[in-house]
């Protein structure tokens, strides 16, 4: 709804109320004004033939006071019932007139009681228009009355002739004057009263928007009271921290956001740029940008501290993707480079060690020693090329694949494997879920995975394969080891980064390589059974 709508309909409210308190207030002062009089001439010895016109006047007044609030209820048209009231206050004050004594009557001065009336309630031009209406009213009842048209209200000329022409002209020149004064000073008060409206309709429209963005800004954001109590907490802080309004309202902020550092709340300080985490109540840890201000009111003093904040989880995960995959394009370019200058020497050393071997003249304890240093040098070859597998890895040739296949085929392939012999495979999943996969590449990342559960569970536990399809598709590889601790989870997939005696540190960096490779994601957590859960995320579906 626009402003000058808010207006017309705040406008006709005001009117509305208006005429209810000037029904109420007419009828108030025409009980005491002529039940006063009734009551006067009624203990007088004097025109008590007054006192039945009188409380009829009074009847017809409740009477039309109870019809007109019966009809405010169903007008349309307010101004005209407005006018109407004061056209009934006219002929009402005329006809009391009349019945009083005409020039003598005491009541002439209720004119102006209709005029200021009308000063309040219609425009200075109908205010001024009102006031004619009286003046001829007054006029031609005094006329009536000079020239006897009136001897049935027993109505006479009673006063001398000059009395009925200065009543007529003093009368006439009050109501004017108090048509154009009241009017004059009621339409500066509806001005002041509309600006005084509008401001008000600016000020609620003004905080209607602030706190509609408020509530939909992308950050965080919280005030703190000089107690260091929160007294404020937007939509976007609720969902990034999972608490509510309800539940942080006037709680220590140091106790709901201990990882966060606000300095003085007293004498708060800008705060541009800082880092600090949350804890949110399902145990997550959520890392949080925020940024402080000092909150000043309107005249200046001091409210406390303005807190804005962000998660930055996602970014600092993507942060560390980008550090690892700088890492690993430097690797790539180390091993470019050496590759051909460690395997010819390597091959030449192996080679000569293999012809002194052949020797019949060389002694045993020298062929002991040769055969470990060709051995050492088969290891360092093979060391060499799964590093240059992970260092340049193929170009996955994707094909739309039954996932449960290549599962099934790995589990056979397993069974055959002495070293999970003593170890129980559980495959949770069902057929007919379709992914673009090389897979050959899918096969080696998922081998890699189960021997480095196997060697975690020392060859006894429990290894379970799923599949889950709920928007993207992800494959999970569990196991009951001992799982993988937060200090170094951050780490496991960097290359040569190993927790093994004799691991080369290549295995899971190489599945995280053909993860990557497909466009997919490769995550670890803590499992149902305290162990390490992999789950290879794929965008679902056929692409």
């Amino acid at each position: 709804m626009t402003t000058p709508e808010i207006l017309i309909n705040q406008q006709v409210k005001a009117d509305s109320r208006s005429l209810t308190w000037y029904l109420i207030c007419r009828t108030a002062v025409i009980t005491l004004l002529l039940g006063g009089a009734a009551i006067f001439f009624l203990n007088g010895s004097v025109n008590r033939t007054l006192i039945p016109p009188l409380f009829f006047l009074i009847g017809a007044s409740y009477a039309e006071a109870l019809v007109s609030a019966v009809l405010l209820k169903k007008i349309s048209s307010i101004n005209l019932f407005i006018q109407m009231q004061i056209v009934w206050d006219l002929l009402f004050v005329s006809a009391l007139i009349v019945m009083t004594g005409g020039v003598e009557s005491v009541f002439s001065f209720a004119y102006l009681l209709v005029i200021v009336s009308a000063s309040f309630l219609l425009s200075r031009r109908l205010t001024i228009f009102a006031s004619a209406c009286a003046v001829i009213l007054y006029g031609g009842i005094l006329d009536l009355q000079f020239f006897n048209y009136l001897n049935f209200f027993n109505l006479f000329r009673s006063v001398p002739d000059g009395s009925f022409f200065s009543a007529i002209f003093v009368h006439g020149v009050a109501f004017f004057l108090t048509a154009i004064l009241s009017g004059t000073l009621a339409e500066r008060w509806r001005h002041s009263e509309e600006q005084l409206q509008r401001k008000t309709i600016d000020y609620a429209e003004l905080e209607k928007m602030n706190r509609t963005i408020l509530s939909h800004i992308s950050s965080g954001l919280m005030l703190i009271n000089l107690q260091g109590r929160i007294r404020s907490f937007n939509r976007a802080a609720a969902d990034i921290t999972g608490l509510s309004l309800h539940d942080v309202y006037d709680q220590a902020a140091v106790e709901i956001f201990p990882g966060l550092s606000f300095g003085s709340i007293t004498a708060p300080q800008s705060l541009n740029r800082a880092e600090g985490y949350f804890v949110r109540q399902t145990d997550e840890k959520l890392v949080l940008g925020y940024a402080t201000t000092p909150a000043k009111g309107g005249h200046g003093e001091n409210l406390g501290m303005l807190v804005t904040f962000q998660d930055l989880t996602q970014l600092k995960k993507i942060e560390e993707d980008f550090k690892r995959s700088d890492r690993l394009a430097a690797v790539g370019r180390l091993a470019a480079g050496m590759a051909h200058e460690i395997r010819n020497p390597l091959a030449s050393i192996s080679g000569s060690v293999q012809m002194l071997m052949e020797n019949e003249h060389t002694p045993p304890d020298d062929r002991r020693l040769m055969g470990i240093v060709i051995k050492e040098a088969d290891r360092l070859n093979g060391l060499l090329t799964d590093f240059l597998e992970f260092a340049r890895p193929k170009q996955p040739v994707k094909e739309p694949i039954d996932v449960a296949s290549i599962m099934d085929r790995l589990v056979d392939m397993l069974a055959t494997d002495h070293r999970f012999k003593d170890i129980e495979i559980k495959q949770l999943y069902a057929d007919g879920i379709i992914l673009n996969l090389d897979q050959g590449q899918i096969l080696q990342a998922l081998w890699d995975l189960a021997i480095n559960a196997a060697e975690a569970m020392q060859g006894r536990g429990q290894l379970t394969f799923a599949i889950e399809e709920q928007g993207d598709s992800a494959i999970m590889v569990e196991d009951t080891g001992p799982g993988i601790s937060d200090e170094i989870k951050g780490r496991i997939f960097e290359p040569f980064f190993s927790t093994k005696e004799h691991g080369t540190g290549l295995g899971l960096a190489s599945v995280y390589s053909v993860i990557e490779s497909h466009g997919g994601t490769l995550t670890v957590d803590r499992g149902s059974s305290g162990g390490a859960r992999f789950i290879l995320q794929f965008v679902g579906g056929e692409n």
